[in-house]
């Protein structure tokens, strides 16, 4: 745990967000592989994985802060997403990567709208070309004016890691202090009204946030803050990922009005 260990003990000292819940879908991003006994399990991009795909780190900074955490099994409903402040959605799954692919659809993507638009904080976390579906599912970004490319941009060679390092000003709205952070093969963003880019590299639009309503939604073609690159193992002491990953916590948290 590293870094989290101390960055969690730090975080626990604040007040908690009283009543706030965050949840991570389980029915776009739906994989499975088979364990040791040859039985089905769910496994990439879920709380409980404390592997290197896992996001159970980022899971931690949410119970430090403390935000009840949830997953989502089905497709999003009114009734369904009525207690959640925040809904994270990482890497939607492509044909290769399940049998059956729950693709956002239109019905789904107006309830997930309609409950940005009374006041949730939504999280959509893509992925780059190779790894993630696209024309689905922006179905559902383009209704906050977000598009994903399906490009694929910061391609890493080895331990190059400068090839995948974006550098984050002081006094940003989300990550203040500023930070030096680690993503490799993400897609980027074409925005229009009401989106608006938070980071760009060059022409390159990384970051987006859109108010709709009493609500917000954060995008970032990349899965980010899963454990390989948040756990202070991999990435040299000068990438500030975990801290990044908390900056963008208590951001959203602020964001659901707690």
């Amino acid at each position: 745990m590293l870094l989290g260990g101390t960055w969690l003990t730090t975080f626990a000292q604040q007040p908690p967000a009283k009543q706030l819940t965050v949840t991570l879908d389980y029915y776009y991003n739906n994989e499975f592989k088979k364990d040791n006994a040859g039985n089905p399990v769910r496994w990439h991009y879920i709380w409980g994985e404390t592997d290197n795909g896992g996001v159970s780190l980022w899971g931690h900074i949410f119970d430090s802060l403390g935000v009840k955490r949830d997953s989502l099994l089905q497709a999003p409903t009114a009734a369904n997403l009525k207690n959640t402040g925040i809904y994270v959605i990482i890497d939607p799954d492509t044909d290769k990567e399940s049998p059956t692919p729950n693709y956002m659809n239109e019905k789904d993507a107006r309830a997930i709208y309609n409950w940005v638009k009374a006041g949730g904080v939504l999280v959509l976390l893509e992925n780059d070309s190779a790894n993630a579906e696209f024309s689905h599912f922006n179905r559902l970004s383009e209704k906050f004016g977000i598009h994903f490319n399906g490009d694929s941009r910061n391609r890493v060679k080895g331990k190059n890691w400068e090839q995948g390092t974006f550098h984050i000003p002081a006094g940003h709205e989300i990550f203040q202090a500023g930070r030096q952070v680690y993503i490799k093969e993400l897609s980027t963003l074409t925005l229009k009204a009401p989106a608006r880019a938070v980071y760009k590299d060059g022409d390159y639009v990384i970051m987006a946030v859109a108010e709709v309503g009493k609500g917000k939604v954060f995008a970032i073609g990349d899965p980010w803050f899963y454990n390989e690159y948040v756990d202070g193992k991999k990435l040299p002491a000068s990438f500030q990922n975990y801290e990044a990953a908390t900056d963008l916590t208590q951001w959203l948290i602020k964001a659901a009005g707690r």
